[in-house]
């Protein structure tokens, strides 16, 4: 949350998850104008990156060790029109 936190905003990584074991907290952050900001999970505990349409994460899941939760909500965002959009994107390329 410090170092690499500089580091990674000064080589423009787009995104940067911290998983605070020992605060049992989850953190995702996303670059906006080169500086980090953290993404607030919804009123379901999930976060949605930003960078990588359908790609989401149910923290309070994933705190919870609840990963058959987890592998669901992912799947649905992988099932997700963004997410379908984003792969055509991609094959274009």
């Amino acid at each position: 949350l410090h170092d690499k936190l500089e580091i990674y905003e000064r080589k423009k990584v787009r995104e940067y998850v911290v998983w605070r074991v020992l605060d049992k907290e989850i953190d995702w952050f996303y670059l906006e104008k080169g500086k980090y900001k953290k993404l607030a999970p919804d009123a379901t505990g999930i976060v949605e990156s930003k960078v990588f349409p359908g790609l989401r994460l149910n923290v309070r899941a994933m705190l919870a060790d609840d990963l058959q939760t987890v592998l669901a909500d992912l799947q649905k965002g992988l099932q997700s029109n963004e997410y379908k959009e984003f792969v055509r994107r991609l094959n274009k390329e």
